[in-house]
């Protein structure tokens, strides 16, 4: 059995104005924990995070495992959604994951593509995702950052308005851009594309439907994800043997939700795939 990871982690977002502060930690931090837990790790950080360089990572990371294998894809930045345009979303909008050229190349990495994606990988592979983002703001353009609260925990949304050409957003009657839109899912891509029936599992930051966010956060002086710092830290005061059902109580509700950071984490995949062994 083989273990690899691809960690993400995008703080830089040109053209936005929605940049991150934590991300990159993120990123860093899954890194050398799964490093430590003896997988082979690569990662995609920044500009480096192209939406062509994560398609060609997720493909070169299941593309080369067999069965009995485990494969973890860490996911730290920006959701966002777009409108659905094969008619497969009830709400009308597709979810997807904010790459470092989302803007530039006004494309984001939607849920039918990860779906594609995912669906390549051998009989038997283990897919494990842990994605630090959110995906079900209602607002299609973010207000201006207040100078005076530059600390305040930032939700890892990204509306549409903010890095879509204005000919591709929806329009209310009168024609003109809407301000808002009706959210029915806005769950993460990575739940969209996952299979229980081979076992897949998926981590979340935070709730699916409208309105649920994951926090880009500073604890203890340091930028982070305030779901990665404490699923970190749950996960270092597991025993050895513990499951993925066990690490999630350690998250939810011991350290989050919280005062601080009002996001309830989820753990989604079958009842025999929460009682597996984490990171086996």
């Amino acid at each position: 059995m083989s273990k690899r990871a691809l960690c993400i982690g995008i703080n830089n977002y040109p053209g936005t104005h929605m940049d991150l502060t934590g991300c990159v930690n993120d990123a860093n931090d899954w890194a050398a924990e799964l490093t430590a837990r003896g997988f082979s790790v690569s990662k995609l950080i920044d500009s480096q995070a192209t939406k062509a360089a994560m398609v060609s990572g997720i493909q070169a990371l299941i593309g080369g495992a067999v069965s009995g294998d485990v494969v973890v894809i860490t996911y730290s930045g920006h959701g966002t959604y777009v409108p659905d345009t094969n008619g497969d979303e009830v709400d009308g909008l597709d979810e997807g994951l904010c790459p470092y050229d989302l803007q530039t190349k006004g494309a984001a990495l939607l849920d039918d593509e990860i779906n594609e994606l995912f669906s390549a990988r051998k009989a038997g592979v283990r897919l494990v995702l842990i994605s630090d983002s959110c995906h079900s703001g209602t607002v299609t353009r973010a207000a201006a950052p207040d100078p005076d609260a530059e600390d305040a925990p930032r939700p890892r949304f990204m509306p549409m308005g903010n890095w879509l050409p204005a000919d591709q957003l929806p329009r209310g009657i009168s024609g003109q851009p809407l301000t808002s839109v009706t959210v029915t899912a806005g769950g993460s891509p990575f739940a969209a594309a996952l299979s229980r029936k081979t076992g897949d599992l998926l981590l979340a930051g935070c709730k699916e439907g409208p309105n649920n966010f994951s926090y880009d956060a500073r604890i203890a002086g340091r930028p982070c994800g305030a779901f990665t710092y404490y699923a970190l830290k749950a996960l270092k005061a597991l025993p050895a043997n513990a499951t993925y059902a066990d690490w999630y109580a350690k998250i939810n509700p011991v350290f989050l939700p919280s005062a601080s950071y009002p996001q309830s984490p989820q753990i989604v995949g079958t009842a025999d795939a929460r009682k597996r062994k984490i990171f086996s």
